[in-house]
């Protein structure tokens, strides 16, 4: 059985000794049982791993480090429109789990969801919370880079530099096959859909038009589901040994 996975904000060296947080704390004595010189697996999200060891109380000794790498040798960005906090929850952990780089979440026209000031540091937060549990989960050592745009144009603007970029539209000729292996970026849009302006912004921002299949998709199933069909394409289900030129660091 895999040892448990545990997130730390700050500096990991093999040998030293580390205090969990309160909250990982109790999810590793009262919800896990471990018990003292139970293994664990420790990482900080900037690559590689620790193997540990429980202590006493929250401490925890590190033993040795392993440079293993699980990301994906496509670069992916997701740019999300902001949706019910449900939905959204949902798409981020999973976008995570599917192996995208960056997640650009912004309110768009049909948005339902509006976040005044003083909730959109407060719902960064959340959102890191689920992308640090959601890398616990499926073995990644590195944390997705997160934004949050003010408006669509800021968020098309983010991925600029992104060679190959994606606006999924229902009505859209070209289908997901036709991408090349390069960093892709993909744009969702909200419950209602991207409207007629936001779709010509995109288009002349250098973003395509791009439906993923037949059926119209919810706006928690496109964005994932293209995520999955690409890593089939381009990424972690291309044939080993192929080139891939989204290997790198991950944007910022």
């Amino acid at each position: 059985m895999a040892a448990a996975r545990f997130f730390f904000d700050g500096d990991l060296a093999a040998g030293s000794r580390v205090h969990l947080t309160d909250a990982a704390a109790h999810h590793a004595r009262r919800v896990l049982r471990l018990r003292a010189d139970d293994l664990i697996t420790l990482f900080n999200g900037r690559g590689g791993e620790y193997a540990a060891r429980i202590g006493a109380g929250a401490q925890v000794q590190l033993e040795r480090f392993d440079p293993i790498e699980r990301e994906s040798p496509l670069t992916l960005t997701l740019i999300q429109a902001l949706i019910a906090n449900d939905k959204l929850d949902w798409v981020i952990e999973k976008a995570v789990e599917l192996g995208v780089a960056r997640i650009i979440v912004a309110p768009l026209a049909r948005s339902v969801i509006r976040l005044e000031h003083e909730r959109i540091e407060r719902r960064q937060a959340h959102w890191r919370d689920i992308i640090i549990a959601a890398c616990c989960q499926c073995g990644r050592n590195r944390l997705p880079a997160l934004r949050f745009e003010t408006s669509f144009e800021a968020a098309l603007a983010a991925s600029a530099d992104v060679p190959q970029r994606f606006v999924l539209a229902p009505d859209a000729t070209m289908g997901l096959a036709s991408a090349v292996c390069t960093p892709t970026a993909v744009a969702v849009g909200p419950e209602g859909g991207f409207s007629d302006t936001e779709l010509k912004r995109a288009m002349q921002s250098g973003f395509a038009l791009a439906r993923w299949g037949p059926r119209v998709l919810r706006t928690e199933t496109a964005g994932l589901a293209a995520i999955a069909a690409l890593q089939t394409l381009h990424g972690d289900g291309a044939r080993p040994g192929v080139a891939h030129p989204g290997n790198g660091a991950h944007p910022a």
